[in-house]
């Protein structure tokens, strides 16, 4: 029997000549300023968490009571757990927004809010859409709730641009 493993080196090999100059180059972060990207995130994380209280909780609250039935915690009792994971959760949101900008390279005004638009648009606004579309939210509520979602994505790409750029 004939050994053709030489002819079948040579198609992959011309194949990874081929593709090896298309392929990806990796970015490291090991040349990103650590401290720049801990103080974007701390601010964009605080403010965040500030407009999602503006947004999501003292600008429309007496929206709220219109339909009690729906929410988890009637009359506000007992809801820490609920407000603590909700301070909590914007700097995960933030810090993801702000390594993905460092991975991608994107430090300027433009880029960062451009991604920020971009992200809204592909997640949050179409989910709360559709959520209020089944659920008893009040328009007001359903836009409150995307609109903060947005002023959230700024001002982590705001943050980036200001830390970073």
């Amino acid at each position: 029997m004939r050994d053709i493993g030489p002819v079948l080196r040579k198609p992959a090999l011309r194949f990874r000549k081929a593709i090896l100059p298309l392929k990806c180059v990796r970015v490291r972060l090991s040349g990103m300023h650590w401290n720049r990207i801990a103080l974007a995130v701390l601010a964009s994380g605080i403010v965040s968490s500030m407009t999602d209280w503006l947004f999501m909780g003292d600008w429309l609250y007496k929206r709220y009571d219109k339909h009690p039935e729906i929410w988890r915690y009637p009359g506000g009792q007992g809801e820490t757990k609920a407000i603590l994971w909700a301070s909590l959760l914007p700097f995960l949101t933030c810090s993801v927004f702000v390594f993905v900008c460092a991975r991608l390279h994107l430090f300027s005004t433009t880029a960062t809010l451009k991604l920020a638009l971009a992200i809204w648009l592909i997640g949050p606004l179409p989910l709360t859409v559709v959520n209020s579309l089944f659920m008893k939210l009040t328009p007001a509520i359903a836009v409150a709730h995307s609109l903060g979602w947005l002023v959230k994505f700024i001002v982590a790409g705001l943050a980036v641009a200001l830390f970073l750029g």
